[in-house]
C-alpha cells in the first residue's frame, strides 16, 4: 500500500469532536500492522469548538519527522466550519495539499467553496470526498460523539491505509473493549 513512501494526514476539526482521539486510533492501527507511525496533536485552548488539528504519519520505513504536517497527502475535515468559517490553523483549509491528494469532509452536502479555491484544487487533481459522518454517528451510535469513528471509516474507504480489522482492534483497545 505505501510502497516505501510516507503518507501524511492532517486532521482539522473543532474541540470536542475527537480529532486527537481519531489520530491516535489511526496511528495505533498502522502500528498494529507493523507499520511505523507518528501522531502529533495541535490545539490551543482546550475548549469545545476551538480549532484542533492532529497530524498522522504512516510509513513502512522509519519516520524521523515530527510535528506539524505542512504538505499532507490527505486532509480530513471533521466539521464544515473549518471550511465555511475558517475555524482552523491552516488557511485556506487545503493549504499544502500535495498533487493528487485527498480531502475527506464531514458534510452531507457539497460545501460552498470559493471558485478560486476549487480551481486550485482541480489544478492539484485533488480528490474530494463528502461523508455525512455526524449523521452516520447519530443513526448508528446514537450520539455525535462517535463522529470521529465514522470519519475513520471514511479514511479507511478512501485510502486503504489500514485494514478494517486493525481499525476495529485499535478502537476496542482505546475504549476498553480488547486490551491486549
Amino acid at each position: 500500500m505505501l510502497n516505501g513512501k510516507m503518507l501524511s494526514i492532517r486532521m482539522s476539526g473543532l474541540g470536542g469532536q475527537g480529532v486527537v482521539t481519531a489520530a491516535h486510533i489511526l496511528g495505533h492501527s498502522a502500528t498494529m500492522e507493523g507499520k511505523e507511525s507518528t501522531v502529533n496533536p495541535f490545539f490551543g485552548a482546550e475548549k469545545r469548538l476551538a480549532p484542533t488539528e492532529s497530524y498522522v504519519r504512516v510509513s513502512d520505513d522509519t519516520i524521523n519527522e515530527r510535528g506539524e504536517i505542512l504538505y499532507p497527502n490527505i486532509i480530513v475535515i471533521f466539521h464544515p466550519h473549518v471550511i465555511t468559517l475558517g475555524k482552523c490553523y491552516t488557511m485556506p483549509f487545503y493549504q499544502g495539499l500535495l498533487n493528487g491528494g485527498k480531502i475527506i469532509i464531514n458534510s452531507d452536502v457539497a460545501l460552498d467553496v470559493k471558485e478560486e479555491d476549487l480551481a486550485e484544487l482541480r489544478a492539484k487533481k485533488a480528490q474530494i470526498y463528502y461523508l455525512p459522518a455526524t449523521q452516520i454517528a447519530m443513526e448508528i451510535g446514537g450520539t455525535e460523539l462517535s463522529t470521529n469513528i465514522a470519519m475513520l471509516g471514511g479514511i479507511l474507504k478512501a485510502t486503504n491505509l489500514v485494514t478494517l480489522n486493525s481499525l476495529k482492534n485499535a478502537i476496542g483497545e482505546r475504549f476498553g473493549g480488547t486490551k491486549k
